[in-house]
């Protein structure tokens, strides 16, 4: 006798649709935030361990630009376009209590999908639009990402939008 067997759902899989939900729906909100009232989370999890300098704040990293991984890149990007801040996270309290610092009007989050997932959750009853931009590799070391897809949501503007 053969026993049916039902595909698993990967976490990615089950997260996506919702992130890539939230993602259209605040996209035309986001655009229309300034840069300056914008932060970026990245994660920890994406530094070159073994020769970041980045320096450590407690629950995040600030990026000193060593050019050891692709957080380098974006943060570069972050401040020639005008972005309030940068910050290299090491968990979810840490971003409550930066947004509640900061009182960013936009985020944009790179992170797995399961912790997008969770951060749509967590801010949605405050007045931040967020744009979400996955990890191509997770595993909580050695993560990666797509530095174009990072790059294009950084710049959206209301002119991206409408193009």
């Amino acid at each position: 006798m053969k026993v049916c067997e039902f595909p698993v759902k990967s976490k990615e899989h089950a997260d996506k649709p919702f992130t890539d939900k939230q993602n259209k729906l605040q996209a035309g909100k986001f655009a229309l935030v300034e840069f300056n009232k914008r932060i970026v989370f990245a994660p920890h999890c994406m530094r070159n361990v073994s020769m970041c300098c980045a320096i450590d704040k407690g629950g995040y990293y600030v990026c000193d630009q060593c050019g050891g991984c692709k957080i380098n890149a974006i943060s570069k990007l972050v401040k020639e376009l005008g972005y309030k801040a940068l910050y290299v996270v090491k968990g979810g309290r840490t971003i409550e209590k930066i947004v509640t610092e900061e009182n960013p009007e936009a985020i944009v989050g790179i992170a797995c999908f399961f912790e997008g997932d969770q951060a749509f959750k967590m801010l949605k009853d405050k007045k931040i639009v967020i744009q979400f931009v996955p990890l191509t590799k997770d595993g909580c070391t050695a993560t990666d990402t797509d530095l174009a897809q990072v790059e294009r949501v950084l710049k959206q503007t209301t002119k991206t939008v409408c193009e």
